[in-house]
């Protein structure tokens, strides 16, 4: 015989109170309304009797479904997965399930995905795929969805993200390859439609102009996705000019792996021939070769904060939307050094 599931009315009855505030207790944004002592004794009879919250009853009641979607553009890109455990875990702690899509970084399959998931009635988005100029973006603020920008942001509108500070980020690399004596300094970035390549492309100019550094139009690219064969390719395009340069900042640290793939071509060495910095401190970029000085960005944070702005709009649509810039920090490792006294041939 199948023994029968306890439910909300078994866990009331065990512990002598109203079904509801067994619901309150099981929900984790209404578990604080109720006293703590309370609130363990109905866990421990949860616990004992085998009963679970089911969120699609509740959601049922309330016309919610507990469910955001996560749209990330590349499930491959060693930055996004912190940014998605951060996310499910804030959003598990308050109750609410994550879905995770992977738009591979074209704006016809985000759209198919933003239409999916609205048709499953969730509850609200984080984007992470977002483009400067993005009409899934539009669609979702025209609609009154709540959402939430991971990363990235958009040009037109006052809408909530959470994002780094690319300004600052650019400034501290500069000023680290300057204090090793660097004054012939390429750039690699990243594509002008998101606006991490960019504002950290606008900032490398006008940074550079700012502490007299000379700008050479022949040693700066914008590499067209964020991969490590995009940013071998943007190395070979600049040394096709045959100019000298002791040092690379790129925007992204998969643009710095492919710079070490465009140097081994050429039998160049990094760091005693050219210096490398990256973008992002991504996981196991300790683990180049040579280790990648980059600018550490606190990836799980940023799905944190992330949750959290969400959380916080799904309570109340009508709050103003908020902007969270989070700083970056230097993190030098072996990949940068003092310039030789010569600038080595782009043979």
């Amino acid at each position: 015989m199948v023994k029968r599931r306890a439910n909300i009315k078994d866990v009331a009855s065990r512990a002598g109170v109203h079904p509801s505030t067994v619901s309150r207790v099981l929900n984790p944004a209404t578990r604080s309304m109720v006293s703590e002592d309370l609130a363990t004794e109905i866990t421990r009879i949860a616990d004992e009797l085998g009963y679970r919250r089911n969120p699609l009853a509740s959601g049922l009641r309330t016309q919610k479904s507990y469910t955001v979607a996560i749209v990330i553009p590349d499930l491959t890109n060693p930055v996004f997965p912190p940014i998605v455990r951060g996310v499910e875990h804030t959003l598990d702690a308050h109750g609410y399930n994550a879905i995770l899509a992977d738009s591979g970084s074209k704006q016809r399959s985000e759209k198919g995905i933003i239409e999916n998931m609205k048709a499953r009635q969730i509850d609200g988005f984080i984007l992470a795929a977002a483009r400067r100029k993005d009409l899934i973006v539009n669609d979702c603020i025209e609609e009154g969805i709540p959402l939430v920008l991971v990363n990235r942001t958009v040009d037109t509108h006052n809408v909530a993200a959470v994002i780094n500070d690319d300004e600052l980020g650019i400034e501290l690399a500069l000023k680290h390859l300057m204090e090793l004596g660097h004054r012939c300094i390429a750039y690699i970035g990243g594509p002008q439609n998101t606006s991490t390549g960019y504002t950290r492309y606008q900032t490398f100019l006008k940074t550079s102009k700012k502490f007299g550094l000379p700008v050479d139009r022949d040693l700066i690219t914008n590499a067209k996705a964020y991969t490590e064969p995009a940013g071998e390719a943007a190395l070979e395009h600049i040394m096709r000019y045959e100019k000298k340069f002791t040092a690379i900042l790129t925007a992204n640290d998969l643009l710095a792996l492919g710079c070490y793939d465009a140097m081994k071509a050429h039998g160049l060495n990094c760091p005693a021939d050219i210096s490398v910095t990256g973008f992002n401190d991504m996981p196991y970029v300790d683990r180049f070769n040579p280790p990648l000085t980059t600018l550490h960005i606190p990836l799980d944070e940023l799905g944190v904060q992330a949750a959290l702005l969400l959380l916080e709009r799904m309570q109340n649509p009508e709050v103003p939307a908020t902007q969270l810039r989070l700083a970056p920090r230097m993190v030098i490792r072996g990949s940068t050094t003092s310039p030789a006294e010569t600038p080595p041939p782009n043979k």
